[in-house]
């Protein structure tokens, strides 16, 4: 009978570790370089060029100094 026990729970502590899921990793790391960003994840990899430089200038408008982007 004893062994039987010892056995039984055995079986019942390997059934219990089996019948926990485990999660996958969703880890993503991003660097941006001189040229270029990039990101990769698990399920895959993303390049991205820079936008352009904005090239940006003061005009006075009614008399006062504006900001222009454009």
């Amino acid at each position: 009978m004893r062994t039987f026990l010892i056995f039984a729970s055995v079986v019942a502590a390997f059934a219990a570790t089996m019948a926990v899921e485990t999660t996958e990793a969703n880890a993503v790391t991003c660097v941006a370089g001189v040229y270029r960003t990039g990101c990769a994840g698990p399920r895959g990899a993303v390049v991205v060029t820079h936008p352009p430089v904005t090239v940006c200038h003061y005009v006075v408008v009614n008399g006062v100094r504006v900001h222009r982007c454009g």
